[in-house]
């Protein structure tokens, strides 16, 4: 890697970005790509970037970021529309730790940026790289790509753009531009200064000027001087209107005995303390007043009955909800006692039963499954009753002998169907060795057949009688035999103009000699 780096030409220009993983240090290729430096370092004084995230995570490529939109979409350039690339030849998508503009094709860039996070060298010619990742910092910027990302390779909890500090400006003259908030911002702070300011008197701009600040600086004089100490209102410093007097309208003695003080307050306390002794007795007497005539007239107060009511109601529902509630308890817990109760003597019942009544109830259950399928549809609603009684005839009729009959009953069948079979057999040996009678007699034999239907005891299986297999001789010509050769190939075609150029030779040779 060190030959890399050797082949880059020199930085010029050093930005630190705060991150949410810690300090990125980006040193900037000025020199070799102005345009795009210049952007940036103008953008982060500022404050452009602050509060910015890193929208675009694509693992093991690149992360980018510088939309304050967040959408991708967004972001401005400093000259007011997109500028063009700045491509260098020592510059080169070789490594990581490279930054770059992002930009949606040629001559598009804005504001927003990407890290490489590793070589990308599809990307050469395509995006300006204006700087390099420094030092350690590299590492907190590998960190962001540390985090999980969607289908839209955006990342679930994007990393953040604290803030932007220039440390070395390779423009010094650049001037941030104000955005309208932060003017709006200012003007708002220097009118709330201003109207904390306080007034100031300029006589300059009267014609009596002079005389009115001689008589302001007079009356602030004597002001101080007469009520220090002193409380003021504004007819202390009126001395115009002779009716006012700027003396209070009464002076305490200040200089009077403590003792004439004492008394007064005395007395005041004493006063006071008499008037609350004659309201307490008034409000003793009313209260007597009132008891005795309630105990004179033997009434009781009257309670409030809409409260009263609307308790006694509220309790009077809260017992009939609990009634409720343990009634249907009962009754379903009566219930389960029944079905416990039911199904318990169901498989008792299915333990004694014998297999006969287990199938009749096998083919209950059948029949009702089948009547439920059915439906509306009253053909297979007959066919199935039909075939419920039916299968009833065959039990009552199997009921009616024990397990031993019944297999010496079918033992008697089975015998008899063997000796109806041989019969049938022996019948139809004769009838199998003479020729086929005419239609007539098929007619009838047919018509026979349909009306007895034992007719398939006399079958017999036949296979086709085949002769011994030999193996086809090419040579010889047959009926069946086909032609497999290719008329195309160069020895067929050499073939037939052998054959035809003979037969003209023959046929010229016949023609002088006279032939036909």
């Amino acid at each position: 890697m060190s030959n890399i780096y050797i082949q880059e030409p020199p930085t010029n220009g050093k930005v630190i970005l705060h991150t949410t993983v810690g300090p990125i240090d980006i040193e900037l290729w000025s020199k070799e790509t102005p345009k795009a430096c210049r952007n940036f370092v103008q953008l982060c004084l500022e404050g452009f970037y602050d509060g910015t995230i890193f929208h675009r995570l694509i693992k093991g490529m690149c992360v980018q970021g510088g939309d304050p939109t967040g959408t991708g979409e967004g972001g401005q350039s400093i000259y007011g529309k997109p500028f063009r690339d700045e491509f260098h030849s020592r510059l080169r998508f070789v490594r990581r730790g490279l930054i770059a503009m992002a930009s949606g094709g040629k001559d598009d860039n804005g504001s927003q940026f990407f890290f490489t996070l590793a070589a990308t060298p599809h990307l050469n010619n395509k995006h300006t790289i204006f700087g390099k990742v420094a030092g350690d910092t590299l590492y907190n910027m590998l960190k962001l790509e540390d985090v999980d990302v969607d289908a839209d390779d955006r990342p679930t909890f994007p990393q953040k753009i604290r803030r932007a500090e220039v440390i070395d400006n390779p423009f010094p003259d650049i001037e941030p531009r104000k955005s309208k908030d932060k003017e709006a911002t200012d003007r708002l702070h220097e009118d709330r200064k201003r109207s904390k300011d306080k007034g100031k008197k300029d006589f300059k701009l009267l014609s009596f000027g002079d005389e009115a600040e001689e008589e302001e600086e007079e009356l602030t004089e004597i002001v101080q001087k007469q009520f220090r100490g002193k409380s003021k209102s504004s007819h202390d410093l009126l001395k115009d209107d002779k009716t006012l007097s700027s003396q209070p309208a009464f002076i305490r003695e200040l200089d009077s005995d403590d003792s004439s003080e004492r008394d007064s307050s005395k007395v005041n306390k004493r006063q006071e303390g008499s008037k609350e002794s004659a309201s307490v007795e008034r409000i003793r007497e009313k209260i007597k007043e009132k008891s005795d005539r309630r105990h004179n007239t033997r009434e009781t107060p009257e309670p409030d009955v809409n409260v009263d009511n609307y308790f006694e109601e509220e309790r009077k529902q809260r017992a009939r909800k609990e009634i409720e509630k343990t009634r249907n308890e009962f009754k379903k817990l009566k219930k389960e006692m029944k079905d416990n109760d039911r199904k318990r003597k169901e498989k008792a019942a299915d333990r004694n039963a014998t297999a006969d009544q287990k199938e009749e109830k096998a083919a209950k259950a059948k029949f009702k499954e089948t009547q439920e399928a059915a439906g509306d549809n009253d053909l297979l609603v007959s066919f199935f009753a039909e075939q419920a009684m039916y299968s009833k005839s065959t039990t009552a009729r199997l009921k009616k002998t024990n397990k031993g009959d019944r297999e010496a009953a079918t033992l008697a069948k089975l015998e008899l169907f063997k000796a109806k079979l041989h019969q049938q057999s022996t019948s139809a040996t004769g009838a199998n060795k003479r020729k086929h009678a005419d239609n007539s007699s098929e007619a009838d034999e047919d018509k026979n057949a349909d009306e007895d239907d034992s007719n398939w005891m006399q079958h017999e299986l036949r296979f086709e009688e085949q002769g011994p297999v030999l193996a086809k001789d090419a040579t010889t010509q047959k009926e069946d035999m086909y032609d497999i050769t290719d008329p195309r190939h160069p020895l067929n075609a050499r073939k037939r103009k052998e054959h035809s150029h003979r037969r003209e030779c023959r046929g010229g040779r016949d023609y002088k000699s006279g032939r036909r």
